[in-house]
């Protein structure tokens, strides 16, 4: 017969008390830490060399990297224009630098290399992220570059009726420039900080070629518009035209005026669209809170701008170069306010009543907006 089990000497042979070995650990113990090990740690294999080579070459980049801009900024000047805004007792300054809007007091200009100086990072104005619709036209394309020149992010939006891509052709390349071909008629989906709504045909040969086009922008594209700028939250600016007052009974107009119009005429597509998109503009703001502008351009002329528009400069210009007698309209008695295109872009950014600028510089601005906000930036 088998064993079928060992006998109980083995058995007591095999059997080892678990008192007798050490209890099992999977790493060794650490021992306490204690100031001399740690002191030991560094000075072994000259850790604490390097830890104060590494200390003197940050503290000699922060010591001598201020000249080193002032003597940058010295020898090769602005990469952009700058754009000075004097107050109008002259006792202080405003410059568009590289890194943004940064005042000046008039008493200390004379510190800085050419009215301009290193800027702390603080009080740096923060790059925005703007919409511009209509901006490859003639008034677009120089807001345009304006707002790029002061280092914000510009998304042109455009269908190209009448603006021309030779207009923004030369910021191609530009990695803050962004062109989107988008009717506003259209609804459309952004995230930006401000917009500035200049879609529209606004020459009589180009607003009159399409009549119904011409309304729906400015109702359809207006709506679409503000509807983003409440969705995102973002400031809005509405261009608007002399041509709400129609054929005005008092000359020069105010903004207390509110016109004499025609809502059945040729002209009304465009005069009775833009009165329409300011009442929109002006409802959003009380009905929704959005923040708003309204300028009210004039007659504006300068670079870029069509030849055949059908507008007073326009004309001379293109009569003149193609050496035909000057067209005057009516007795020749009648006003025009005419501005340069430059001027009026300053005057649509600043966008305060109080700015000397947008006095002298003929658009009527309307300033529609909190306490807190002195100016669209």
């Amino acid at each position: 017969m088998k064993q079928l089990h060992k006998p109980a000497s083995a058995r007591r042979d095999e059997e080892i008390p678990m008192s007798q070995n050490p209890p099992y650990s999977p790493k060794a113990l650490k021992h306490p830490r204690s100031l001399p090990r740690s002191l030991n740690y560094l000075l072994k294999e000259q850790r604490l060399l390097f830890i104060l080579v590494g200390i003197l070459i940050g503290s000699t980049f922060f010591i001598i990297q201020p000249s080193l801009s002032y003597l940058w900024s010295a020898s090769s000047g602005p990469r952009i224009p700058r754009s000075h805004s004097f107050s109008g007792n002259g006792e202080s300054v405003s410059l568009y630098d590289r890194t943004g809007v940064v005042g000046y007091d008039e008493n200390y200009r004379s510190k800085y290399h050419n009215g301009v100086g290193r800027v702390p990072v603080g009080i740096r104005s923060k790059r925005k992220r703007i919409v511009v619709t209509g901006g490859a036209g003639f008034v677009g394309s120089h807001l345009v570059d304006k707002l790029i020149a002061r280092g914000d992010d510009v998304i042109v939006i455009d269908n190209f009726f009448t603006g021309r891509k030779e207009n923004v052709v030369h910021l191609s390349g530009n990695p803050r420039f962004e062109l989107i071909r988008h009717d506003v008629v259209e609804p459309i989906l952004l995230e930006v900080d401000q917009i500035y709504h200049l879609a529209c045909p606004a020459s009589p040969v180009h607003y009159k070629y399409n009549p119904v086009k011409t309304i729906k922008t400015n109702v359809m594209g207006t709506l679409n518009m503000l509807g983003l700028a409440k969705r995102i939250g973002a400031r809005f600016l509405l261009t608007s035209t002399s041509e709400v007052y129609g054929d005005p009974l008092e000359h020069p107009q105010k903004e207390t005026y509110w016109g004499h119009v025609n809502p059945i005429g040729v002209r009304s597509c465009y005069d009775e669209g833009k009165r329409t998109a300011e009442t929109l503009t002006m409802d959003y703001h009380r009905g929704a809170g959005v923040e708003v502008r309204i300028a009210r351009i004039f007659n504006t002329y300068g670079p870029r701008m069509c030849l055949d528009d059908g507008r007073v400069v326009s004309n001379f210009v293109s009569q003149a170069i193609r050496k035909h007698p000057m067209t005057v309209y009516g007795d020749g008695k009648q006003t025009r306010s005419f501005q340069y295109v430059s001027d009026l872009v300053c005057s649509i950014i600043c966008c305060q009543p109080a700015c000397w600028h947008c006095l002298i510089y003929s658009c009527t601005l309307l300033y529609i907006s909190h306490a807190n906000f002195p100016s669209f930036d």
